[in-house]
């Protein structure tokens, strides 16, 4: 899945995941079974795959001393209670009576002093009863020999303590993840879909294999009245079952009465009933505007991650995967569409069409399942023996032949590329047309050739823009659904829109072999399937369409996940996950541009040419159709070496723990003395630990700088290594192209040796690495290494910088100070920096046009000066802005502002009162996706508050503006001085609302929370913040992204206070 719909690396505003309704995992409701001794429950016996459970409320406290503490026999009698499930009061001595054992009494005065004597021998004899008390406490697994406690104990495992189910019977499992006693084979799915009533029906009949003995099947199920339920083992007639169900965790379950057998089939059946969802996962409804202004309605689906068991009870976990035979019945004048080609219609009695997919011939994940019902128009072209098609609502039908034809050019180079062709083959599909190329051999033997038969066995590949989709596509194999703004484009768009496009398509695409294919195991691992996409999404499109120039992006992400990665608050790419909260939360830079990231640099630190295509390929093909973890990735690489190089060694320290080293660089004579450190911006709190990376540092000098084969390797595994290095080398840059993960501190001496030669000859080096010493000085300015004294002196060379990536890093760095100064209302900086950027980018900005452009690299260095420069007031390009604006709106939208300047011209058009009101009114008639969104950003960018407030409630209502584009009206309206405070305060005052909208830890949340909190830098606004989302608790307070925003305000403030006299100095 992409959570991207634009090529601007601030505009990561794109909801990565879906809407569900909030999943809290929630503390098991537990029997107090002190209430009623005769009534003691039976606990069924544990599987062999159950963990021992032991409930938060069964471990034993260690109390420091003090009146009111209890003594160790009462803790004792509590802790066992505890586990048992009594509740207890909280023991403090404001609630014991006077005559509570626990409360000191003052001795009786008839009482004589005891001996010496007397009170030695009883220090005595109580120190020794503790001593034995602690040593039976401190050691419960011990069972006492005559030798001692060697022998293992006997006793029985702790039993879990089992939640209850809405009927009120224990239910037979307490863990998040499932069983794996019982496994899906195959899914028959029958849904009844009511569009009038947003309702529907569905029958479940659920095949599965006994892996071991068990008495219970449990599964997920969310939301739905189950209205019965039979079960059949083997050959035995099927029997009515009741289902329990536990909501908190979306769990039902059938328990039996004796074990069910490993090795026996059995078949549950589940008839049910449920609401369409009014969110944007599960099954949920959505609608459109025709072009005669009437509402249409359709049904779609969006289960990644957790929302498969909202349209049909499955075990809804990676690793369950099954076969799957879908039927949806419709209206005539609608259309369905699901994963596989579509076997049979059946007219029913009720006057709707039931539609019959073919069975899928390969096992899929539960997430990967789709199925649609609307009525789309679509295109298709046979590409590699697969018939790709392009689905879109009837009016947008001329916008996607730019989606089809890139599609098919990027499945050819997949299938050549992993040596394994389009993986979803039909072999129901395959039959039929076998069967239908044997009757026109016997009929018609002059129309066949060799290659009639592949002309016939063609699998499917449907790319479907829905109107109202939250992510920015899905990955579902056979139908992968997209925004309208990801797929769709206009034959006059421009090749940075076309950019946009063509890398959500090159991501998805990906995916069919990385992530459907072969799947993680657990969400654990999710930058397997997410790393991976996002890596041949710009590896693939460098290749196949290297006019998209989309190097300039690829590096731009990098150093994002750099920004996060560098954060306390950050994650290791391969984490425990154990809530659904944290499930949703991996779904973020880190799996995503780290992922990718890493293996960049992987493949360009490889000793053999090919080795990494070849290492991914043996991967694919080893696993293939089965589910895998990280190490088994280390290991296929591995495999393939020659050399015996053991890539697992290298690459296991950047994938179990968190950030990235910094690289520092110290010259003595000959020899270069690099160090390793964790680079973490954030010690408070912080896990301390020896943090060492294994790091294939490249270098270029000042020799041989520029061309691939001037770089030079030097693995870094411990705290410091040398090498040697004549003495005439003038100077060095690590990190060559920045292809690796890690920041380099040159030193005193270092940068000033690199700002001479910049000085002197701004080609000295790649564009990329002049980007990249202009993103280290930034952040080690913000780690504290460097003054921004030191980030003035570096930029000095600016001047004669003309390439897209140092120029957009420098500006995006520059305006992010000027943002965070103007929040603060330094004023009086504000306008020393306004003067700082136009003086160093004022010529640049001068010599930009306002007519087409077709060169996309180009296209994103002008759209990013001007729109800077018509921030900051500079004359001219204001009055060009509307000028433009006001000959589009006197043509009626027929004269076309060019792709990349749409933006800059609605954002200027939206600062007047009366233009504002007219680029609404357009809005509300655009049909054009990727323009009318960039209109919504310029609306959302005013500084009226009466329009800000009208903007944020309409997004929450969703009819004018679609509530999947809330996150993207935060995130503009944040950027302004007038709005940011009120977006706070929308937040806080919304919060419920938002999260039955977002679920909480999802990438909408993310952004939301990412976007009201980076620009404050004051204790006040940090004790708003920390107490809003304290007050939460588990509607949100232990996200990973609050974590994040705390710690970047305190860094805010820290970089604020430490620079301010500094800026006001050299400014």
């Amino acid at each position: 899945m992409d959570p991207f719909d634009s090529n601007s690396t601030d505009q990561a505003n794109l909801p990565r995941n879906m809407i569900e309704n909030s999943m809290f995992e929630e503390e098991p409701d537990v029997v107090d079974l002190a209430r009623d001794s005769t009534a003691f429950p039976t606990f069924p016996a544990l599987d062999p795959d159950e963990v021992v459970y032991e409930p938060r409320s069964s471990r034993l406290l260690v109390r420091g001393l003090g009146e009111n503490d209890m003594d160790e026999d009462e803790e004792d009698y509590e802790s066992s209670a505890r586990l048992l499930g009594m509740s207890f009061m909280n023991r403090s001595s404001a609630h014991r009576s006077n005559s509570s054992p626990y409360t000191r009494q003052a001795p009786p005065r008839s009482c004589s002093r005891p001996s010496a004597r007397t009170m030695v021998v009883c220090v005595l004899f109580l120190v020794i009863v503790a001593s034995m008390t602690m040593v039976l406490y401190f050691l419960p697994g011990c069972t006492f020999t005559k030798t001692g406690c060697r022998k293992p104990n006997q006793t029985a495992p702790i039993e879990p303590v089992y939640p209850v189910s809405t009927n009120g019977e224990l239910f037979p499992w307490a863990q998040l993840r499932l069983p794996q006693s019982i496994r899906p084979v195959g899914y028959d799915l029958t849904l009844n879909p009511d569009l009038e009533n947003m309702t529907f029906t569905g029958r479940a009949v659920i095949n599965m294999s006994v892996r071991h003995d068990t008495n219970r099947i449990v599964l997920h199920s969310a939301n739905f009245n189950i209205t019965k339920a039979s079960f059949k083992l083997g050959d035995e007639k099927a029997r009515d079952v009741t289902v329990l169900e536990y909501k908190p965790r979306q769990q039902i379950a059938v328990k039996f009465s004796e074990d069910l057998k490993a090795g026996q089939f059995c078949v549950l059946t589940l008839e049910y009933s449920a609401n369409l969802s009014h969110t944007y996962d599960g099954f949920y409804n959505s609608s459109y505007s025709d072009k005669n202004g009437k509402k249409r309605v359709l049904a779609a689906t969006q289960f990644e991650p957790l929302s498969a068991r909202k349209a049909f009870p499955c075990f809804d976990e990676p690793f369950f995967k099954a076969t799957f035979l879908i039927r949806i019945s419709r209206k005539p004048n609608y259309m369905t569409l699901s994963n596989m080609p579509k076997a049979k219609t059946t007219s029913l009695p009720n006057g709707l069409m039931q539609d019959e997919f073919e069975k899928t011939g390969v096992n899929m994940s539960t997430y990967l399942v789709a199925f649609i019902v609307a009525d789309f128009s679509s295109t298709s072209k046979n590409v590699s023996e697969t018939v790709v098609s392009v689905y879109s609502v009837p009016e947008k039908k001329e916008h996607t032949d730019y989606a089809l034809d890139t599609a098919s050019k990027l499945l050819e180079f997949y299938n050549n590329f992993f040596e394994i062709n389009y993986p979803l083959k039909k072999l129901g599909e395959y039959t039929q047309a076998l069967a239908c190329y044997f009757i026109l051999l016997q009929f018609f033997p002059f129309l066949l050739s060799s290659h009639t038969l592949s002309c016939f066995v063609s699998p499917l590949s449907d790319l479907v823009a829905i109107p109202d989709f939250l992510a920015g596509a899905m990955e579902n194999w056979g139908l992968i659904t997209f925004r309208e703004t990801t797929l769709l484009v206009g034959k006059q768009s421009s090749s940075l829109e076309k950019q946009v496009v063509a890398s959500v398509i090159a991501h998805e695409l990906a995916h069919q072999w990385f992530g459907n294919l072969v799947t993680m195991r657990w969400w654990n691992d999710l930058w397997l399937n997410e790393g991976f996409a996002t890596y041949m999404q710009y590896m693939s499109l460098q290749t196949v369409f290297p006019e998209l120039d989309i190097g300039n992006l690829f590096l731009a992400v990098r150093f994002r996940a750099l920004d996060k990665d560098a954060l306390n608050s950050s994650h290791a790419v391969s984490t425990e996950v154990n809530t659904p909260e944290q499930v949703e939360e991996m779904f973020d830079s880190v799996s995503y541009e780290k992922g990718a990231s890493i293996l960049l640099m992987l493949n360009a630190s490889l000793l053999e040419e090919q080795q990494f295509r070849k290492g991914i390929i043996q991967y694919l093909k080893q696993f293939s159709g089965l589910n895998t973890g990280t190490d088994d990735l280390w290991n296929s690489l591995t495999q393939v070496s020659t050399q015996h190089q053991n890539v697992s060694e290298m690459m296991s320290s950047w994938t179990s723990q968190k950030g990235f080293p910094l690289v520092t660089v110290s010259r003595k004579g000959d020899e270069v003395t690099l160090t390793q450190e964790h680079f973490l911006l954030t010690s408070e709190n912080a896990t301390h630990t020896s943090s060492l990376w294994n790091i294939p540092v490249t270098y270029v000098n000042d020799s041989c700088s520029l061309a691939p084969e001037c770089r030079q390797v030097f693995t870094l595994k411990t705290k410091s290594g040398t090498f040697k290095l004549p003495e005439s080398v003038k100077w060095l840059k690590l990190n060559y192209r920045n292809t690796g993960f890690y920041i380099v501190d040159y030193g005193d001496e270092g940068w000033a040796a690199l700002l001479d030669a910049l000085s002197h000859n701004v080609s000295v080096l790649t564009h990329e690495d002049r980007a990249s010493l202009i993103y280290n000085v930034f952040a080690l300015s913000r780690l504290g290494r460097v003054s921004f004294h030191q980030i003035l002196n570096l930029l000095n060379y600016i001047f004669n910088e003309t390439e897209t990536s140092p120029v957009t890093e420098a500006l995006l760095q520059l305006n992010n100070i000027n943002q965070l100064l103007d929040k603060r209302q330094e004023h009086g900086l504000v306008a020393r920096m306004k003067t700082y950027i136009l003086h160093h980018f004022g010529s640049l900005m001068d010599k930009q046009t306002w007519e087409e452009e077709k060169s996309v690299s180009k296209q994103e260095l002008r759209s990013v000066l001007l729109e800077t420069a018509c921030s900051l007031n500079k004359e001219n390009c204001s009055q060009q802005a509307k000028a433009l604006f006001k000959q589009y709106v006197e043509s009626n939208g027929t004269m076309r502002i060019p792709g990349d300047l749409q933006q800059v011209v609605f954002t200027v058009a939206a600062q007047s009162a009366e233009d504002w009101s007219t680029l609404l009114s357009m809005y509300g008639h655009a049909t054009y996706d990727s323009e009318k969104r960039k209109m919504l950003r310029g609306l959302a960018s005013t500084q009226d508050t009466r329009h800000i407030v009208w903007l944020l409630k309409a997004g929450l209502k969703g009819d004018l503006i679609q509530t999947q584009e809330l996150p993207l009206v935060i995130s503009t309206v944040c950027k302004g001085f007038a709005g940011y405070l009120f977006a706070w305060d929308f937040i806080q005052e919304n919060w419920d609302r938002l999260i039955e909208k977002f679920p909480v830890g999802s990438f909408a949340i993310q952004s939301i929370i990412k976007s009201v909190t980076s620009q404050f830098s004051t204790q006040a606004q940090l004790n708003q913040v920390q107490g809003f989302f304290s007050s939460l608790k588990e509607r949100g307070s232990q996200m990973r992204s609050v974590q994040e925003a705390l710690e970047t305000i305190k860094l805010n403030k820290r970089w604020v206070d430490n620079n301010l006299s500094a800026l006001q100095k050299w400014l």
